[in-house]
């Protein structure tokens, strides 16, 4: 029998070298493979391997044990059972056990499997007994007793089996069967006892009671709540309305005591919303947490609020050195601005010149460098603001920049074109000029548009790239500089003398109110048709917003000068017959 059982054992260590050297072969020579499934059936099988050697050599020693027992002497019973628990401890230094961990507190250790269940499987089969037992909504908990049969000692609650105890529990332990069922049974008791008295019945209702308290501490806070908002709320409202001053910008009412009163009235609305939900997210937390089983939903609930707020609070509180150098910018750069603006206002007024340098320029060059400043201090900013280094805010910004700038060429192009006008000077606010068919007075010279008011009072908008692509007539600068000419034509018939003529005209011209007598006023006769000869009065005027009076005043003049001097105004058509007609050749 004793060869027997070294045969046995000699086979099982061959088979348990065997196995690992093939496993470490495999992993050291083969390519790692993608499938996962094929290494747990190996290890499956060698931990199976594991466990039937473990049995082999632990029913060995038994066997061994009952053979030696016959006929040997105490002494030598003695020496037997320490190099049995020589052996088992070789055995338990090897192999890891499966403990039977619940709140952090390992119960028990199980090594050896009972019939095809493996060690691991023993014990979440008595965890889960034990959570069943201890959850039990009952107001006692149920004896727990050790059941001794011939085959295995059972820990029992009632009818139930929580565990069985084998003899071969009892040698990986080193101690009795019945010894090692009791250990587990008191171990098993106690934690059944303390599970019991945290989700037993008992605990339930007085929980159910917290419960209850603290739904009518809710209600009567949130009625008290909204007693004293509705009690104090008008009466605070008046109070602070008649000390805070309304909030004027440029003399625009920004916040009135109507919109002060609105503001006000929100402010306690919002306080009172957030009280309310303030009240109620505390009193669900302590709710959740006199159960068990939703304790950890308490936790979770106030992470979904705190987190976030600490989150923002923490980048706050990290963004703040930066916000300060934003800040130190701003201040710098807005008092650059104002002396910009100092030195634009000295230079439109006149109080300060620079050769070269008109006062019309002043207003249009300080918006330049406003704009130009502006960049810059957007250029020094935006590295210091949250999150510019992300991908995201960079690819906002590149698609707002492409929307902007696909969407704003014309805008570009007006804003461009009155730029130039501006540093061109071809007229100016005030100036009477003509563009195409359009006369009248300059009333606007924005950088995207032109407006000008004609004669009839319409306003006409030109768009400052239309300004710069036609010809355009300044009849003011004509004017101051060297005088308008306001000029007619008239057709008088052969038989009129053109001194006669010439000399009337100029008379019309220097009767005319507008018309300037130095220079003086001039004729040339432009056409010599075949019926009519073509005369044309030239005048001087420097009224050229009333240009249109002063031609209507010119013809008036000629009227009355041809007509008094016996000049008939037409344009003769003459049929020929030299028989009876005289010559058409003015008398002197």
């Amino acid at each position: 029998m004793s060869t027997y059982f070294a045969r046995i054992v000699m086979v099982g260590m061959l088979l348990m070298c065997a196995a690992k050297g093939f496993c470490q072969e495999e992993q050291a020579d083969a390519v790692p493979s993608p499938i996962d499934s094929l290494q747990s059936v190996n290890d499956s099988i060698f931990e199976s391997l594991n466990h039937q050697i473990q049995e082999l050599k632990l029913h060995g020693i038994m066997m061994q044990e009952q053979l030696e027992r016959t006929g040997k002497s105490a002494k030598e019973d003695s020496l037997r059972q320490a190099e049995r628990k020589a052996r088992v401890d070789s055995l338990r230094s090897v192999t890891p056990g499966a403990p039977l961990i619940i709140d952090n507190d390992t119960l028990l250790v199980i090594y050896a499997r009972k019939g095809g269940m493996l060690p691991e499987a023993r014990v979440k089969s008595v965890k889960s007994k034990i959570y069943e037992a201890g959850k039990r909504l009952t107001m006692f908990v149920d004896s727990i007793y050790v059941f001794d049969s011939e085959v295995s000692s059972d820990v029992m609650v009632g009818e139930e089996v929580i565990l069985s105890v084998t003899d071969l529990d009892a040698l990986w332990m080193g101690m009795e069967r019945m010894e090692l069922a009791e250990t587990y049974r008191d171990a098993i008791s106690k934690k059944v006892n303390e599970l019991h008295e945290t989700y037993g019945l008992q605990q339930k209702l007085q929980s159910l009671g917290w419960v209850a308290l603290i739904i009518a501490l809710q209600i009567l806070l949130i009625w008290f709540i909204v007693w004293l908002f509705r009690r104090w709320k008008y009466s605070v409202t008046r109070r602070l309305l008649l000390r805070i001053k309304s909030v004027v910008i440029k003399n625009y009412p920004l916040l009135d005591t109507h919109r002060l009163g609105i503001a006000i009235l929100f402010l306690f609305n919002l306080v009172r919303l957030l009280l309310i939900l303030l009240v109620l997210l505390v009193g669900l937390g302590f709710m959740f947490s006199f159960f068990p089983e939703t304790k950890t939903l308490t936790y979770t609930a106030l992470g979904f609020i705190w987190n976030p707020l600490s989150e923002i609070l923490k980048s706050v509180v990290a963004y703040l050195p930066k916000l300060f150098k934003i800040i130190v910018i701003i201040i710098c750069f807005h008092y650059l601005l104002k002396l910009v603006r100092y030195f634009a206002n000295e230079v439109a007024s006149g109080r300060l010149k620079i050769n070269g340098f008109y006062a019309d320029w002043a207003m249009p060059t300080h918006a330049i460098l406003r704009v130009l400043l502006y960049s810059f201090m957007l250029v020094m900013i935006w590295p210091l603001l949250p999150n510019s280094d992300s991908e995201i805010f960079q690819g906002v910004s590149v698609f707002i920049g492409v929307v902007v700038s696909l969407g704003s060429t014309s805008v570009v192009g007006n804003v461009m074109s009155g730029l130039v006008m501006t540093y061109m000077r071809p007229f100016r606010i005030g100036d009477f000029i003509r563009f195409g068919d359009v006369e009248g007075e300059v009333i606007e010279k924005s950088m995207l548009v032109t407006r000008i008011r004609t004669r009839k009072n319409d306003i006409v908008t030109i768009p400052n790239s239309n300004m710069m692509s036609s010809q355009t007539s300044n009849f003011t600068f004509s004017a101051q500089r060297y005088g308008i000419i306001v000029h007619t034509k008239i057709t008088i018939g052969y038989d009129e003398s053109w001194k006669k003529l010439e000399s009337l005209l100029v008379q019309a011209a220097e009767n005319t109110d507008g018309i300037k007598r130095h220079p003086k006023p001039f004729v040339r006769i432009t056409a010599l048709d075949d019926f009519y000869v073509e005369y044309e009065i030239n005048g001087y005027t420097d009224r050229a917003k009333t240009l249109s009076a002063v031609y209507s005043a010119l013809h008036q003049q000629i009227l009355d000068t041809l007509h008094g001097a016996g000049v008939e105004i037409m344009s003769p058509h003459i049929e020929a017959r030299r028989d009876n007609l005289p010559l058409q050749i003015p008398k002197e």
